[in-house]
């Protein structure tokens, strides 16, 4: 197992800990050091056949050196000219469960079920990386940025003419994002500069791909104030895992206990400002009755919440997705407030399809793609004005058989909606194009 960059081991680090939490940031450089003694670790491979003990970022090295000095360094054809298949390489950045769901295993599925064949690797395993590159006649990188392995599967893609498409769900290339961004309010003023200091280098990465895909209009917009690459909406949607699962946690649910939940889910660090902007009427709401709860499922520093309102909180802590749906199944909806600023503008609606798998109605700020997902009085609400939110939640409550009722709508709006399709609200023709034609 090849010894990691102190620099290196903190950037992931830092990342894990906004993505997930300080617990699994500790959880995870505890097991990466449980490897370092071991003398083991999963996706790393010290040795090249022939050539004694390698670092994963000279990989390549050798194999380039014979390939010129033979002079069969350069391919001459486009792969997806002189096959008849297509086939997909995804490499990513795999480590965030949420993003790995959403924008490459569900993307695997898709592109099956269209007779494409799709196989993907983590960006850090480059003998892997390598492998599915040599098949393929196409290549789509996710939230890759410029470093020694992103770089070098650059090197190899260019050298095998392959067409590439990067792929992005946050802005992460944008400064401009990140300085208006409310959320970093929650969070070490240090861990918002790394991230400023990263942007450059996820730009670096779309700038040097053919096409780019985004996962909603916003952050099409955003990112067209960027670059000049052809930008594409490729949105999240509803896979045959998320509709199994959630039928799955419906039928588990247990028996009503008379009390009436509100479920706030959140999947990183610094959401607790977004819960600020409807902290007040959201507090009022459950306070004015004791047979109320409000929800929190995932990662929430209690300390955010008004004097009182923890005797009525349930936590939750994150789980795996299927533990998750189950918790939600218990909500009778749940809140999805956004302040309105550049970053969250880009946001996609997974929370939305997560609670619709299961039935919960949602109450939606009108920002990013969220009104999208939510038909506004019948699915759930979307919540223009302040006063929206407690109109909405008492509504619910005071009928909890109209929230029972928009869950179904919600649900049955997901399968008919918001499944895998080709239709151009879920993905956009270029983007099939760029990979059948």
């Amino acid at each position: 197992m090849p010894k990691l960059p102190m620099l290196t081991l903190l950037k992931r680090f830092l990342s894990v800990v906004k993505q997930e939490g300080a617990g699994q940031a500790v959880q995870r450089a505890f097991d990466y050091v449980s490897r370092r003694v071991r003398g083991s670790g999963i996706g790393s491979v010290s040795l090249a056949a022939g050539s004694g003990a390698k670092a994963s970022d000279q990989y390549l090295h050798g194999v380039w050196q014979a390939l010129a000095q033979q002079e069969a360094f350069h391919v001459l054809q486009a792969p997806s000219l002189e096959r008849g298949r297509r086939q997909i390489a995804m490499i990513a950045d795999l480590n965030l469960p949420q993003c790995r769901k959403y924008r490459v295993e569900q993307l695997a599925g898709f592109w099956r079920s269209r007779g494409v064949e799709f196989e993907y690797s983590h960006y850090q395993d480059i003998p892997r990386a390598a492998r599915i590159m040599q098949h393929a006649t196409h290549l789509m990188e996710y939230r890759l940025q410029t470093g020694t392995a992103a770089d070098m599967i650059r090197y190899e893609a260019r050298r095998l003419r392959l067409p590439i498409l990067y792929d992005l769900d946050d802005p992460l290339f944008s400064v401009s994002a990140y300085e208006t961004y409310r959320n970093m309010e929650a969070l070490d003023p240090a861990m918002k500069s790394h991230f400023v200091s990263e942007a450059p280098k996820y730009l670096s990465m779309m700038n040097g791909a053919d096409v780019l895909s985004v996962s909603t209009p916003g952050m099409a917009k955003h990112a067209a104030l960027y670059t000049g690459r052809p930008v594409h909406v490729r949105r999240n949607f509803a896979d045959a895992q998320t509709l199994q699962a959630g039928a799955a946690a419906m039928a588990e649910r247990g028996d009503k206990d008379g009390l009436f939940r509100v479920a706030f889910a959140s999947g990183s660090q610094g959401h607790e400002i977004d819960l600020g902007e409807i902290i007040a009427p959201l507090s009022e709401f459950i306070q004015s009755d004791r047979n109320r709860r409000l929800m929190l499922i995932g990662h929430f520093d209690m300390t955010h919440l008004p004097d009182g309102l923890e005797t009525q909180v349930e936590t939750v802590k994150f789980l795996d997705y299927d533990r998750y749906l189950a918790s939600l199944t218990r909500a009778n909806c749940t809140v999805m407030p956004l302040c309105d600023d550049a970053f969250n503008r880009c946001k996609s609606a997974v929370r939305v399809l997560d609670a619709a798998s299961v039935g919960v109605p949602a109450i939606v700020a009108d920002v990013g793609d969220l009104p999208t997902v939510v038909k506004d009085g019948e699915t759930g609400f979307v919540a223009r004005e302040q006063h929206d939110w407690m109109d909405a939640l008492r509504a619910m409550a005071a009928s909890p058989e109209i929230a029972e009722r928009m869950g179904q709508k919600a649900r049955s709006n997901l399968e008919n909606h918001w499944q895998a399709s080709d239709q151009p609200h879920i993905i956009a023709p270029e983007l099939l194009e760029w990979v059948e034609a």
